[in-house]
């Protein structure tokens, strides 16, 4: 493939990339079950998919933030922030090597971190919790159901994204590249 056929190939990817970020962050706003969310799996995805690691930050962290403009501001809204460049994170270890197991597991470890941090925020700095290890356990185990949402969520639009996005690359990208190399062989035959 020559350098012009490369360079629309990754412009394309981009672009469904992005596109695909824009519509899950919308979901964000619609009515949804607490924590049952896509801003995680964006997150592991974005880091994923963007060599650049601003932009793979930039992205679900300005969606994050949009959709904190038409839901509410509230005081943990950093320890948040944090929690989802944490998962932005666990995208880029993920990298390119994308197979179920690796997306599950990223997917996991994103909902398991975001747990363990928002809770532990919770007890700390949002005052329903005695500062004790009794308020602390207390902190967490109100928070188990809304794990099980988060890791329902991020497991659920992860597979979304990154299947949305394999089958977006074989039906729009594939048959171009085939197309270029094609043209190609035939030009030195």
């Amino acid at each position: 493939m020559n350098l012009e056929h490369k360079h629309q190939a990754t412009i394309l990817r981009g672009a469904i990339v992005v596109i695909m970020i824009v519509l899950a962050a919308v979901l964000r706003v619609v009515p949804h079950p607490w924590n049952l969310a896509p801003i995680g799996a964006i997150a592991l995805f974005s880091g994923s998919m963007f060599q650049r690691a601003w932009i793979a930050f930039l992205l679900p962290l300005a969606s994050l933030l949009a959709g904190d403009m038409f839901v509410g501001f509230h005081k943990l809204m950093i320890v948040v922030y944090a929690s989802f460049a944490i998962s932005v994170a666990i995208g880029r270890w993920l990298g390119e090597n994308r197979t179920v197991a690796r997306i599950g597991g990223a997917a996991f470890l994103g909902a398991l971190q975001f747990f363990v941090i928002t809770n532990f925020a919770m007890w700390a700095l949002g005052g329903f919790y005695p500062k004790t290890t009794a308020g602390l356990r207390a902190c967490y185990l109100a928070g188990v159901p809304f794990f099980w949402n988060t890791l329902a969520g991020d497991a659920l639009y992860a597979g979304v994204l990154f299947g949305g996005y394999a089958l977006a690359e074989k039906i729009f990208i594939s048959p171009r590249e085939q197309s270029a190399q094609a043209s190609r062989w035939a030009k030195n035959s």
